[in-house]
């Protein structure tokens, strides 16, 4: 344990941007960056504003909104790259020039004298022009290391205020890290920053090998986007920093899944359930032994606790639940049962898992109401009234939806790329002063063959609040289904909230 601070350098607006299929506007990039602010991360990289005029609007209107963050711009070691940072009303710089022979001789078609000489000019042009510098040896994990340790030398003498160490194509392990990073800092007079992607695999492992090694700096991506692979994941580096080794780090942990969650919605990259700290499965307990532990004692197979990192723990049924379990999410959707009959719905649950089904909180509502011997009577929060949807080659679908919730009416409409994507965004749209709800999965799937197919519909959904619940609806109609399930899924929420207060 340490009381070590280890700053953190944000680049999900720059490096993260560059993941592939990813644009944001310039109004998106001002919405993520009053997010990590919040978040508390040192530095927030906004761009790079020589690259288009929608790019330098972006950190432009990034510079204005005052952040608590310092706002940086990445640049070439150009003239008219610090120029277009300096005219963004930037006061900090991130310089960067390959040093490697493979990116000097094929990239650049420069010596390796020319580029410090390149460095040192651009160096001294930010430093003359007031600029905070960070300095990046493009490639530097392939440099040769005397020169590496002559460059950032020479630097730092000459006046750049960190450096930074970039594993520009993740070739790095965690113990040659450790070792490059002390190797530097026999040399290095100023803070060492670490830049990490994740072509192995151990962008977050290599990051954290550099903080052992001494590095006062981390770069991160929320969600680790980033370039092929991406890079170091914010959530893993941030939570292994403050758990693991006890580092003083200013992010406020209880907003990162928050943030990962606002950063996937913007960028339209989904979250891969088994990702740590911030997928659907890291806090998700389905087998029979590790449900029994948890409920127990969270420690048993929780490392992390859920609300540590804005989180709830979820209890799901399937094919590997034990009675254990199964008993503490039943009582959870307000159903208290003999053990006779937790045993039964059990067997059921299996049942359908060993049939490749997924079961729902719907479902399993259902088997316990049946198993229970009752009549099954849903209880509704929420009523769909109409529905009204507009498609067509030429028109763009648009979706209607009045809902009555305890009495009340509410209207909205929404456009989409589809019918089905118009009607969701409706219900999403029309529920926002009652409940704010994301959707978070969607499969479809027929049934039966034939264009009047029968559709089924299975969504998950969440609400501000963390709370996951999934659903299910068949039709003919995919539209109608996919809206029933989201209704059905809403209904869960609405009523989840009400049995807890």
């Amino acid at each position: 344990m340490s009381s070590r601070y280890i700053r953190i350098f944000d680049t999900t607006l720059r490096d993260g941007e560059q993941t592939p299929g990813v644009s944001l506007t310039p109004e998106d990039k001002l919405v993520v960056a009053r997010q990590l602010d919040r978040l508390g991360v040192d530095v927030i990289e906004a761009g790079f504003p020589i690259t288009s005029k929608g790019e330098t609007e972006a950190v432009k209107l990034i510079v204005k909104e005052g952040l608590n963050a310092e706002v940086c711009g990445l640049a070439r070691a150009l003239k008219q790259d610090i120029d277009a940072v300096i005219n963004c009303g930037l006061n900090s710089v991130h310089l960067f020039i390959a040093t490697s022979d493979i990116h000097l001789k094929y990239k650049l078609k420069m010596s390796r004298d020319d580029a410090l000489a390149k460095a040192l000019e651009a160096l001294d042009y930010a430093k003359d022009h007031g600029l905070t510098v960070e300095f990046s040896a493009e490639d530097a994990t392939r440099t040769d290391v005397e020169f590496l340790k002559k460059f950032y030398k020479t630097l730092c003498d000459a006046g750049a205020d960190r450096i930074n160490v970039p594993d520009t194509v993740g070739v790095m392990t965690p113990r040659r890290m450790y070792e490059l990073i002390s190797e530097l800092k026999t040399v290095v007079s100023k803070p060492i920053s670490v830049h990490c992607h994740d072509d192995f695999g151990m962008a977050v492992a290599n990051s954290l090998a550099a903080v052992e090694a001494g590095a006062e700096q981390v770069h991160v991506t929320v969600n680790g986007l980033g370039e092929r692979a991406g890079n170091a994941a914010l959530e893993e580096v941030v939570v292994s920093l403050k758990l693991l080794y006890g580092f003083e780090v200013g992010v406020n942990p209880k907003l990162i899944y928050g943030t990962s969650r606002l950063v996937s919605r913007m960028t339209g990259i989904p979250i891969q359930p088994n990702k740590a700290v911030v997928g659907d499965n890291a806090f998700a307990h389905e087998s029979g032994i590790h449900t029994h532990g948890v409920t127990r004692h969270p420690l048993t197979y929780e490392p992390i606790p859920p609300e540590f990192v804005g989180r709830r723990r979820r209890i799901l049924a399937g094919k590997h639940a034990g009675t254990h379990g199964l008993k503490v999410l039943l009582e959870e959707l307000g159903l208290r049962l003999t053990e006779s009959q937790v045993k039964e719905i059990l067997a059921r649950v299996k049942e359908l898992g060993d049939k490749g089904k997924q079961v729902t909180e719907e479902d399993l509502t259902a088997i316990a109401r049946a198993v229970a011997g009752e009549v099954v009577k849903e209880e509704r929060v929420l009523k769909l009234d109409e529905l009204a949807v507009m498609t067509g080659n030429k028109i763009i679908p648009t979706a209607s939806v009045k809902v009555v919730i305890d009495g009340k009416e509410y209207v909205a409409s929404k456009t989409g790329v589809g019918p089905v994507d118009a009607a969701i965004k409706a219900l999403e749209e029309v529920l926002n002063p009652v409940i704010k709800v994301y959707l978070r999965e969607y499969r479809l799937e027929a049934i039966t063959g034939g264009s009047d197919a029968l559709a089924e519909v299975i969504i998950k959904v969440e609400d501000e609040e963390g709370n996951i619940v999934s659903a299910r609806a068949a039709r003919e109609d995919i539209v109608m289904a996919s809206v029933e399930a989201m209704v059905n899924s809403i209904n869960k929420l609405l009523l989840r909230r009400r049995k807890t207060g």
